[in-house]
């Protein structure tokens, strides 16, 4: 049989997974780093590690001689780039702990901890990049290390990374987002534009129709006050140079989560229109996130998301506490967003 598409993930799972699979009862969180799940036949221990994501044939062979020695060969990446090693049996998980940290993978993000940095291509392998993925969360991940496997968090922290305002991650709804952003409008090179492109569809794939046929010339021009600096022109054309060395950045966005536990799910919202890139340890992105950080351990309650915290006080109360400077740039004017503007007359100081 081909062409059927992938096969049944069932066939994969443990076989302590197969047999209480729509029966769990509850579980538990033992420790930073491990999590027990109950069903009727028995307990299955969930160890999760940091990983950095991009890794080379080595490392994943090591990951893998761990799952194949105490695992049975069973573990998964969950969406936020950790390892989770599985095994039904208790008297594993210490021994797994100890390889892993061996090997220097530290055990934790679970509970009200920080987890790990969701983050998109960077420099690495991605055309449009207005900063690196990479390096920046290699250098957060140092900075905030000890709130990995740790609990001293009022709730869980997710943190993601964006290298353009294109957000193949998960930066519009994470606790604290670092998006990458262009700021100036692409320089065409007509030459590479009359020769490797196919304009039509060049024209269609700007969403603020900022880009025109030019007919005369054979190519495009670009109406500069319509362009948002997406990116998206480059991903068509070769000849749509988007990365600016001197102006792109990063900006810092707040508040946003999927879960609905409490409150429902939000958007991430822009606290910082801009930082500047400084690799390779982006000291000034560093140094913004650990403060917004410290400053929700310092004024949540327990139980309150990063998001959850800033709308019990107000926007205004948050800029205020943090010290954060507002600006204009911060103001959501986007003329179809009538679900997110603020309809109310009350200011909360």
């Amino acid at each position: 049989m081909i062409d059927n598409g992938p096969p049944d993930f069932r066939e994969y799972l443990p076989t302590i997974i197969k047999e209480n699979y729509g029966k769990w009862q509850y579980h538990e969180h033992p420790r930073p780093g491990v999590l027990k799940h109950v069903g009727p036949a028995g307990a299955l221990y969930s160890i999760r590690v940091g990983e950095p994501r991009l890794m080379s044939i080595e490392s994943i062979r090591d990951v893998c001689d761990i799952a194949d020695e105490f695992c049975d060969g069973h573990l998964r990446f969950t969406s936020r780039n950790n390892i989770e090693f599985l095994t039904p049996d208790e008297s594993k998980v210490d021994p797994i702990i100890e390889r892993c940290e061996e090997l220097g993978y530290p055990v934790g993000g679970t509970g009200h901890s920080l987890s790990n940095i969701v983050h998109t291509q960077g420099w690495v392998h991605c055309h449009t990049p207005a900063s690196d993925a990479s390096g920046i969360v290699k250098a957060i991940m140092d900075d905030l290390y000890e709130y990995f496997g740790s609990e001293v968090l009022p709730n869980k922290l997710h943190i993601a990374m964006a290298c353009c305002l294109n957000m193949c991650g998960a930066a519009h709804c994470s606790d604290i987002s670092i998006v990458g952003i262009h700021r100036t409008v692409p320089r065409i090179d007509h030459e590479s534009v009359r020769k490797n492109t196919e304009i039509p569809s060049l024209v269609a794939c700007c969403p603020t129709a900022a880009i025109r046929p030019d007919p005369k010339n054979k190519s495009v021009t670009i109406v500069d006050e319509r362009c948002m600096y997406c990116g998206n022109c480059y991903t068509m054309s070769p000849g749509m140079h988007i990365m600016d060395a001197e102006n792109d950045g990063l900006a810092i966005m707040v508040g946003g989560k999927v879960s609905t536990a409490r409150t429902d799910p939000s958007f991430s919202r822009m606290v910082i229109p801009f930082l500047p890139n400084n690799p390779p340890r982006w000291p000034e992105v560093t140094e913004a996130v650990r403060h917004i950080v410290e400053v929700w351990i310092e004024n949540a309650r327990k139980g309150e998301r990063l998001g959850e915290w800033i709308e019990r006080i107000g926007w205004e109360r948050f800029f205020s506490i943090s010290g954060i400077p507002f600006s204009d740039k911060l103001i959501d004017d986007y003329i179809f967003s009538r679900e997110t503007f603020r309809t109310s007359s009350a200011f909360k100081f």
